[in-house]
């Protein structure tokens, strides 16, 4: 079991009565922090008299800026690599696993001939590694034992990138394993990730550097007055042409710009905690360890996130003043330099330590299912992936036992069964129960008393969860059977919405939707509730912006109320019964799609659905140099709005028509007269019963029947002549005239488009391909418009898209964005943009934002991420603690 090893300081008369020892230090290439805090822990080593070979790719002055001994050698190899970034921000996983394959791993059999050498020729008496893997190995082909000191290992950064990159890159994942298998012991520094690769572990406390100057020294040495707030800027590598403005900071405060690339890494979290100092960070994509030392800085008050689109446009008034009022409240050790070394020296003096000699493939395997437990970030994917279930029989590894979870308690609460996941919103959410279960007295707002006395506090309390989603592509072809691409949405800032029920009235908008799901399982599944239901709703999905915040409410509720009663019903039958609300209660005549994101979808994954009437085809992964981002034009979006009703009734009416053009004997003889095939026969008879538009191919379409519809009819003249247009959930106006060429042609075309995406996003990574990508988005806006589902803010904020792509094709080549399109049932809501996933685009996206408030007075609000659907989700069920579980 790991403990905390507290050590004094060695004393002059132990350092003297010990020999010289040496020491191999081998430090990995990923970036400065861990040089500099190695450097405080040789400082130690060498102080006591002894000698340190640092192997390292770092650049020499790191370490000798601090020690000048003649005890010191610095031997500049590059033996791993860390993390390839593709800017200042984002972490190229793909790049990172072939980068560490083409250094340590095909020349790995001369790297270990080369080390193993040197090691004796040095007559090293151990060998330390932060967090070299291959030096492990190196040091036990040499016979010298090994001791690790790190917060965390590079087993557990690169597993999860080889979702990303695929399985065919494990076996670098495993070795690096097995390397680490070699190693005696781990020294852990706080803020660390998991690393179960280490079963033997000693804890230390923060390894930080020593102030040479005070604050008072340096501000005098600056000529910066007492009265300045003081702000170091320590992120580099920004766009070009980004600059840093005066504007940025709020008055009374000065900014010192480091030339360095900066970051939520050890050695500033360390020093920040160490000397109480305010931090403010912003996040990455895929720094692995970010998440377990943000968590760390949090928890001692000493962080603010800052958003990164608010990094890029200089809004850092609020975090700054938010983050004077944090009182930095770290009190633990900061002398993990000199414990370090104390712990290393009794080791290369013989001091033996129990080993439990377990295999690197075991170790491995708990990494993987630790690493998919923690995540980096909330939302993700638990699963364990399934190239790692089946290596077992590859590699001899046993069942896995996933005994660890998320807490069993939360604030206030037990929780019973399930798992928040770590999600944000819905630890939010349980946070905000437990202020309701102690809410008493008149000086509470009367929303949260009627919440308060809403639940009955010592029975057991169900909570169930459901995402809004982004069409991707697909959209209003649902109906008509289309393929179609959606993403789950992450938790967005809005407002919180309570409903009550039974005190509710079935005709207010939100009580159709939560009590809706009550009236559809009493219909369809012949449920009968005894007494009274109790519904607290919390929704930070926003209304009327396009992603589907109506499923989400429509999902969770029944998810919630199916749990409570002990309803078993899959995640496709949630989606199903849920589409009956929208259309029977509610009275909107939406397809399936939206409850089947919302209750089938996963978390950085694509749901592919057939809309016939609901197959789920699979998941399909965004590739990691892909990103998704939504815009919100700000202009109100409705399913049940006038324009929707209208453009489905023109496609059923046109599909209607195809079947009776179908079904005429003279035109199918006629048209096998003219092709002289044998099957035209067979496939004008099945067009005749044709039960979705979108079994049609755009060719057959193009050649067969186009010519036959008309651009719009009536609907006096249609029901006179064709009677009914098989769609039950929305009704023909005799008087109004409705579009059929656009409605009909629309589902076909797109249908076809869709496949093409789905296709493109599985083709290897080219520019060409993300250039298709965004061409058939394109395609599928100008088919909405066509359909007259567009409106000005969609269509401004695809132009603006459009401009920046233009950039690819300037003299500057900056543009990273390829496509747009509007979503959902249009006439408003949010538009879908892909681009590159790096700073570039995120700082196009920003500039989008900018013009279009220019242009209309509305900053639109940006989606990103995503969360997994209700299905994946589960639900918790909750218990009101009596006394606080112990810690």
């Amino acid at each position: 079991m790991p403990t905390l090893l507290q050590t004094a300081p060695m004393s002059e008369s132990e350092t003297s009565s010990r020999s010289s020892l040496v020491f191999a230090y081998y430090v990995t290439g990923h970036g400065f922090g861990h040089a500099t805090r190695v450097v405080e822990v040789v400082r130690h080593l060498i102080s006591s008299g002894h000698r340190v070979h640092v192997v390292s790719a770092a650049p020499e002055f790191v370490f000798t800026m601090e020690i000048h001994s003649p005890n010191l050698s610095i031997r500049k190899v590059l033996l791993d690599s860390g993390s390839v970034q593709s800017d200042a921000l984002t972490v190229d996983r793909r790049a990172s696993l072939e980068k560490y394959c083409e250094i340590a791993v095909e020349p790995r059999e001369s790297i270990l001939a080369t080390e193993v050498e040197w090691l004796k020729s040095i007559k090293a008496n151990l060998v330390v590694s932060d967090v070299v893997p291959i030096a492990c190995r190196a040091a036990a082909n040499a016979g010298i034992r090994s001791v690790c000191v790190t917060n965390f290992s590079w087993d557990f950064i690169y597993a999860e990138y080889v979702m990303a990159a695929g399985h065919h890159h494990r076996s670098i994942v495993w070795q690096i394993a097995e390397d680490y298998s070699h190693c005696e012991f781990l020294i852990r520094l706080p803020g660390y990730c998991p690393m179960p690769a280490f079963h033997d572990v000693i804890d230390i406390p923060l390894v930080v550097r020593p102030l040479h100057k005070t604050r008072e020294e340096v501000r005098r040495e600056l000529g910066v007055p007492e009265n300045v707030k003081l702000l170091i800027f320590n992120f580099g590598g920004q766009p070009t042409g980004w600059k840093l403005k005066e504007e940025y900071l709020p008055a009374g405060w000065l900014c010192l710009v480091i030339s360095r690339l900066g970051k939520i890494g050890y050695g500033t979290v360390s020093e920040a905690l160490a000397y109480k100092l305010r931090f403010i960070f912003v996040r990455r994509d895929y720094f692995n360890e970010e998440p377990f030392l943000r968590k760390m800085l949090e928890y001692y008050q000493g962080g603010v996130e800052i958003i990164r689109r608010d990094l890029l446009a200089g809004c850092w008034a609020p975090y700054l003043e938010r983050a004077v009022t944090l009182k930095p409240c770290y009190d633990g050790g900061i002398d993990g330099g000199e414990v370090a070394a104390k712990i290393l020296q009794d080791t290369a003096m013989g001091k033996k330590r129990s080993k439990l000699n377990l295999s690197g493939t075991r170790r491995l395997r708990d990494a993987i299912i630790l690493g998919f437990q923690l995540q980096r970030a909330p939302g993700r994917d638990l699963s364990v992936p399934e190239w790692y279930q089946v290596a077992g029989n590859e590699d001899e590894i046993s069942s896995v036992d996933q005994t660890q979870r998320s807490p069993k308690f939360v604030e206030g609460f037990e929780i019973l069964h399930g798992d928040h996941h770590g999600l944000s919103d819905t630890i939010g959410f349980l946070d905000s129960l437990a202020t309701l279960a102690k809410i008493g007295g008149h000086h509470q707002e009367r929303e949260h008393l009627a919440a308060a006395a809403l639940f009955n506090w010592e029975e057991d309390i169900v909570v169930a969860r459901a995402p809004g989603r982004l069409d991707v592509m697909g959209g209003i072809a649902d109906y008509s059977g289309s393929l179609v691409l959606l993403k789950t949405g992450n938790q967005y800032p809005m407002r919180k919405q309570t409903v009550t029920f039974p005190e509710i009235h079935l005709r207010s908008w939100w009580a159709a939707y939560v009590a809706g799901t009550i009236l559809v399982l009493m219909r369809e599944m012949d449920v009968r509730f005894e007494g009274s239901i109790s519904i607290l709703v919390s929704s930070t999905v926003p209304e009327g912006k396009g992603v589907s915040s109506s499923a989400s409410v429509e999902v969770a509720t029944m998810s919630a109320i199916a749990a409570a009663h002990g309803l078993e019903i899959s995640p496709r039958d949630v989606a199903l019964l849920c589409q009956k609300v929208e259309n029977y209660v509610v009275g909107a005549p939406c397809g399936v799609m939206d409850q089947m994101a919302s209750a089938c979808g996963e978390a950085n994954k694509l749901l592919a659905m057939i809309c016939q009437p609901a197959e789920i085809l699979g998941l399909v992964k965004i590739p990691s140099h892909i990103r998704v981002w939504g815009i919100d034009s700000g202009i109100r979006h409705s399913v049940g709005g006038s324009d929707y009703g209208s453009v489905r009734i023109g496609a059923f009416i046109g599909k209607t028509m195809i079947r009776s053009v179908a079904s005429s004997s003279s035109y199918a003889a006629e048209t096998k007269a003219e092709e002289a095939e044998e099957e035209s026969s067979e496939l004008i008879e099945s067009d005749a019963s044709l039960d979705y538009l979108c079994n049609i191919s755009p060719h057959r379409f193009q050649a067969l029947y186009a010519s036959m519809l008309p651009q719009s009819i009536t609907g006096e003249e249609f029901i006179e002549k064709y009677g009914d247009h098989g769609d039950s959930v929305t009704t023909i106006d005799r008087k109004c005239t409705y579009d059929i060429m656009a409605p009909t042609k629309h589902p076909i075309y797109e249908n076809f488009r869709v496949q093409a995406f789905k296709a493109l996003l599985t083709a290897t990574p080219s520019e060409e391909q993300v250039i298709g990508l965004g061409e058939l988005m394109y395609q599928c806006h100008d088919s909405y418009s066509a359909c007259g589902l567009g409106s000005d803010g969609t269509d401004r904020l695809v132009r603006l898209v459009q401009n920046m792509e233009k950039l690819k094709h300037s003299k500057t080549g900056n543009g990273t964005l390829y496509g747009a399109k509007i979503t959902g049932g249009g006439s408003g809501g949010t538009v879908c943009v892909i681009g590159r996933s790096n700073l570039r685009s995120s700082e196009q996206i920003l500039q989008i934002q900018r013009k279009y408030k220019e242009a209309t007075g509305f900053m639109p609000y940006v989606f990103e991420g995503s969360s997994p659907g209700a299905g994946k989700f589960g639900y918790l069920k909750i218990r009101k603690n009596s006394v606080p579980p112990s810690t």
